[in-house]
């Protein structure tokens, strides 16, 4: 009897197996499984790429690179909102001292990050060649352009303005190489390119330093110091007095006009 029961047990067992509909019904099920997983598979790919390609398409926009302290400050392609802020000077001036000590530094100390600063200089440029006349004589153009080939070497404000503030201290001075080399190791700029800007033989220096010139002049600027404020003359330091400062010759009455033309941008 045992034997009996189980010898139909087998062959009900290999009749399921070879049974044809049910094998069909299996072999769909299984057809379907393998295209839902196809679909899976494929949507997932194709998510990577979109997201690979906003990721790249990011990192061509925006680049990081770190700040002095450290810190990691981002980048963009986009115009940054920014106030024109810019002095007027000449190297070996007292006035441009004054101006540079008493509200130029402590401005940019407190909105530097709301204004696009630029230091220009003033002189008399030829319209025939590159050469141009300074009023205190050829040592002020030669301290005219150090001071413009720290710009174009380092254009961070905080670096070539506190040079140049460096060597106004002692304008009497200006271009004597050791006061030259003292405030470039103060404030972190190699001499050897300095230099290497001053003496480039297709007269660089001397290039920047009549188009820093023409910018005055197209200003209208005769007097150093001026400063002028979204393009408009804000004050002006003159024979040791301010004057034309019709906002108010206070380091606190230049901020506030600076923060209240950046909250207008």
């Amino acid at each position: 009897m045992d034997e009996k029961q189980r010898r139909p047990v087998a062959r009900d067992t290999q009749q399921w197996w070879q049974a044809p509909g049910l094998d069909q019904s299996v072999l769909n099920r299984s057809k379907r499984r393998r295209r839902q997983w196809l679909l899976l598979v494929v949507s997932v790919i194709f998510s990577s790429l979109l997201l690979y390609r906003s990721y790249t398409h990011l990192r061509r926009r925006v680049s990081l690179h770190f700040t002095h302290g450290n810190a990691i400050k981002v980048m963009t392609n986009y115009p940054r909102k920014a106030v024109p802020l810019e002095a007027h000077i000449m190297s070996k001036c007292p006035d441009a001292k004054d101006c540079l000590h008493d509200l130029v530094l402590p401005a940019m100390q407190r909105v530097q990050d709301k204004v696009d600063f630029k230091l220009s200089y003033i002189g008399s440029a030829s319209s025939v060649d590159d050469s141009v006349e300074c009023k205190h004589g050829p040592m002020e153009c030669l301290g005219n352009m150090i001071e413009l080939c720290a710009a174009d070497l380092y254009p961070d404000p905080k670096i070539y303005l506190g040079f140049t503030m460096c060597l106004t201290r002692e304008y009497e001075r200006i271009p004597q190489r050791t006061l030259i080399e003292d405030c470039a190791l103060e404030h972190g700029i190699d001499f050897g390119k300095l230099n290497g800007c001053i003496s480039r033989d297709d007269a660089y220096a001397a290039g920047l330093l009549k188009n820093s010139v023409r910018r005055s002049a197209d200003a209208g600027v005769e007097i150093s110091c001026t400063i002028r404020l979204n393009n408009q003359v804000r004050c002006v330091r003159d024979a040791g007095q301010w004057k034309d400062c019709p906002g108010g010759s206070s380091l606190e009455d230049l901020v506030h006009d600076v923060e209240e033309l950046y909250n207008k941008l």
